[in-house]
């Protein structure tokens, strides 16, 4: 078990690593919608590249999550598969928002051997979650036409 210093060094280097492997500029938080965004999370269990809809509105952040949810085949069948959608998606501090995910089970930051099949991992999903993005951010954005 590291210790809490430890842990945070072992995330940085992987944080560092996985830059310098794939040293491009993420769209994240820059997607050009208020509380809408791409995030990369990893812990000792699993890897994810996640969508969130955080909007303190529910009306807002349920639209968002409406106009992704009429995409998902496209996104599915086109772009990436295995996505996990959940509406109601309730953080540790207890705010609700909508989240989508992809996640790679059994591969954590705590070894070493897991990271290049986690950069890789984030690197082929996260590139396919932009793609679809770019491709239809004007209709997600939109949230007041259906």
């Amino acid at each position: 078990m590291y210790s809490r210093e430890e842990t945070q060094k072992l995330k940085r280097e992987f944080w560092v690593t996985f830059a310098d492997k794939y040293p491009r500029k993420w769209v994240l938080y820059d997607t050009k919608i208020k509380d809408f965004s791409f995030k990369f999370y990893v812990d000792n269990k699993k890897a994810q590249v996640i969508i969130d809809i955080e909007p303190r509105n529910d009306e807002i952040r349920k639209a968002y999550f409406d106009k992704l949810v009429a995409l998902k085949n496209i996104l599915e069948e086109e772009f990436i598969k295995d996505l996990v959608y959940e509406e109601n998606h309730t953080l540790e501090s207890g705010k609700t928002i909508s989240r989508i995910w992809v996640e790679k089970v059994g591969a954590g930051v705590s070894n070493r051997n897991n990271w290049d099949a986690i950069f890789d991992f984030y690197n082929k999903n996260m590139h396919a979650l932009e793609l679809f993005y770019l491709e239809y951010d004007e209709f997600i954005k939109d949230i007041h036409k259906g």
